[in-house]
């Protein structure tokens, strides 16, 4: 490969902004597309759904079509939506660093990431549970929880508008099965903070405080992608339900293929929320990184420690 054909290598591995209107309707991904959705109509929505929140994001803009379409056919599967505003389940952009012909690149790669409204919706098709829920407790609603009785007293904010904006203090989940065994958990916020922070390498609580707090400047707030930083109180709920129904619950086939395809890449170090610069990144050691072949795929997952 000469040096300038190198230099174009990368200029497409890492494009200032894809025209993914243009590159979806490509042979290779309208294969893709068509050899795993049969039905036109429901290819025509697929397709729709997924430019219309690629449109919404510009760090996905940035991201390899391939990937986007690869993470999005993974949500379609478990028939869940796209759109970030539902939470069923995000296209969340991460770095990957690879190298080609002795050369390393990096490019943007979109990834597959379960929202707690997906986990939600899935286990409720399983058909074992009576009633199911998680939510956020704010400030002032708790009265007492007992971990050994799971017994939890509570005051909830009557005014949907005051409560959404009263400060998170914990998170509660529950399930009950149709022969009445029931499971309650309760977390405090402290604590799944520091499980976030244990979990993801790429989370900083410290740079959550200055992001809620208006403190982080706006040519950087592409660095703060991750669900963790845009809605901690979703991943958090999304938390719990992994806790709870993951040891005490009944997990579908649906349940297991989502959290096995999600591939919970946010304990890699080069997800794009948190990283440096991206003149940078070339600071990465190679160590870090994943060596791939031009042939291979360019958007192979990297694995994580369960959330």
């Amino acid at each position: 490969m000469t040096k300038n054909a190198k230099v174009a290598t990368r200029q497409t591995l890492q494009p200032e902004k894809r025209k993914f209107t243009a590159e979806i309707s490509s042979g290779g991904i309208q294969k893709l597309i068509n050899s795993t959705l049969a039905d036109p109509q429901r290819r025509n929505r697929f397709v729709s759904a997924i430019v219309s929140t690629v449109g919404q994001s510009e760090a996905l803009q940035k991201c390899t079509t391939a990937s986007i379409v690869s993470a999005a056919l993974v949500g379609e599967a478990l028939n869940l939506h796209p759109n970030p505003t539902l939470g069923q389940y995000y296209l969340v952009p991460f770095n990957r660093r690879r190298q080609i012909a002795g050369e390393w690149v990096t490019e943007s790669i979109a990834t597959f990431i379960l929202g707690w409204r997906g986990f939600l919706q899935l286990a409720q098709r399983s058909g074992q549970y009576k009633k199911i829920n998680v939510l956020p407790i704010k400030a002032g609603e708790l009265i007492s929880y007992n971990p050994l009785e799971e017994e939890i007293d509570v005051a909830l904010i009557a005014d949907d508008t005051q409560r959404e904006e009263a400060e998170t203090i914990g998170y509660y989940a529950m399930f009950e099965y149709h022969n009445g065994f029931r499971k309650t958990l309760f977390w405090t916020r402290e604590k799944m903070l520091a499980h976030a922070a244990r979990y993801s390498k790429a989370f900083d609580v410290s740079a959550l405080e200055k992001l809620e707090a208006g403190k982080i400047p706006e040519k950087d707030m592409w660095k703060y992608s991750s669900p963790w930083y845009t809605d901690f109180d979703a991943m958090g709920c999304k938390t719990m339900l992994r806790q709870l129904l993951g040891k005490w619950g009944i997990m579908s086939l649906e349940m297991v293929k989502a959290i096995e395809a999600e591939a919970e890449i946010e304990a890699g170090d080069d997800m794009i929320g948190g990283m440096p610069e991206p003149e940078s990144q070339e600071m990465i050691a190679e160590a870090e990184t994943v060596e791939e072949d031009e042939e291979q795929e360019p958007f192979a997952l990297v694995e994580d420690e369960p959330l």
